[in-house]
């Protein structure tokens, strides 16, 4: 497997491009953009789990009921959710993607993203959809993956190739995710196109099992978002022999996927609203991979933890306490906290003992931009990372005039 550029670009048959439509009159950034393939894709997503489910998610979930997909169309700056008209202008932005295209308009994902319970102005988009220019390679996938940014500080794009029974394949994704981030799927919109040739049965599959090890294990501020999802499509371009069934071919593909969802998972972490750092919290040693990641989420989700992260202060008793309140069972006596960074590392608690560390070194570590806290207790083999940010004075300001 190699890292390469592309995007979500990267597979071959695949091309997107992006436009300013005007959701937002007063932001002048390309809040409109389009993913398509030349051929019919077989396609998997995942959902949020909130039970408040915006109207492009609900329609794409319909588009998807039969496994195929041709195209996405994903708007920035309004979330069509809770909205008047959701579900007809969802459907609206459906036809002006198909229209564009030349497509039916069952195979179009819709996607949205922005403020909940404002009428979307999808009059904005079918008349300016015509004004995308689609691209191939790495210019096309930075324009929709610059497009589909609402509070994000940077673009988040990944592509990787690998070898499937001989053939070289490629997967990439792009990824939209700053605020309103938390676990149960994956908490965001996401975009992965293949052109492995995979069934809609063995991508479904693969995708539901690493969501669970990827954007399952990412929380920025505990808020499970409307419109969440994250949708892969497989073109077969790449002229493999179809994956069928679990096989080294399949392995290959899933272990591609992996890399691409933790590493978007990773970025969303790190650009969370107003972050100055990312943080890694890894719990090893726990009876099964179950609590491991429970007490690990517990860790990332707390406030204190996380304001802390952002004073460089290394305050064990808040990541015990986290610990506490998990509702997970483990060994109270036995639990050894370290702080990691390129700065270097510090056990700041060890076997339940409380050490006299070195505070001066801990903040040095603790001031890195990529910062880890590692729990390690002695029950088992359950090893699991989740990953965060620090909670700062911007993440208030952001999202205290968010609407308007």
């Amino acid at each position: 497997m190699k890292v390469i550029e592309g995007g979500v670009c990267a597979a071959a048959g695949f091309y997107a491009g992006a436009c300013h439509c005007g959701i937002r009159k007063s932001i002048k950034k390309n809040d409109l953009a389009v993913i398509a393939s030349e051929v019919m894709c077989n396609a998997a997503a995942t959902y949020t789990t909130n039970r408040v489910k915006a109207s492009p998610l609900l329609l794409t979930k319909e588009h998807l009921a039969d496994g195929m997909a041709k195209a996405v169309i994903v708007n920035s700056g309004n979330a069509n959710a809770c909205a008047p008209d959701g579900m007809e202008n969802a459907k609206r932005e459906a036809a002006a993607a198909a229209g564009f295209l030349g497509i039916d308009a069952d195979d179009i994902v819709v996607a949205s993203t922005g403020v909940i319970g404002q009428r979307l102005t999808v009059e904005c988009i079918e008349e300016h959809v015509k004004d995308i220019t689609m691209k191939q390679g790495i210019a096309g996938s930075e324009e929709a993956a610059w497009a589909i940014m609402t509070t994000d500080t940077q673009p988040k794009t990944v592509a990787v190739e690998f070898e499937a029974d001989g053939h070289i394949c490629h997967i990439g994704g792009i990824c939209k995710g700053s605020g309103m981030i938390h676990p149960n799927m994956g908490t965001m919109l996401s975009f992965v196109t293949t052109d492995c040739a995979i069934s809609s049965e063995m991508l479904e599959k693969a995708l539901k099992q690493d969501v669970k090890k990827t954007y399952n294990r990412v929380t920025v501020d505990g808020d499970t978002s409307t419109n969440d999802m994250c949708v892969v499509l497989a073109n077969g371009l790449a002229g493999n022999p179809q994956i069928t069934e679990e096989s080294a071919a399949y392995a290959a593909f899933a272990e591609a996927l992996h890399f691409v969802n933790e590493t978007l998972a990773k970025k969303i972490a790190a650009d969370g609203e107003g972050a100055t750092r990312l943080m890694t919290c890894t719990v090893k040693g726990a009876k099964d991979e179950a609590t491991a990641e429970v007490l690990a989420k517990s860790i990332c989700s707390s406030s204190l933890v996380k304001a802390a992260m952002f004073g460089a202060d290394a305050n064990w008793g808040r990541v015990l306490c986290a610990m506490g309140y998990s509702g997970a069972e483990f060994d109270i006596a036995d639990v050894t906290v370290t702080f990691l960074s390129a700065a270097g590392q510090i056990v700041v608690y060890d076997h339940s003992v409380v050490l006299d560390f070195d505070e001066d070194l801990a903040k040095k570590i603790l001031s890195e931009p990529d910062v880890e806290i590692l729990v390690e207790l002695a029950e088992g083999d359950g090893n699991v990372s989740c990953w965060g940010c620090d909670l700062t004075y911007d993440y208030v300001k952001i999202n205290g005039d968010y609407r308007t």
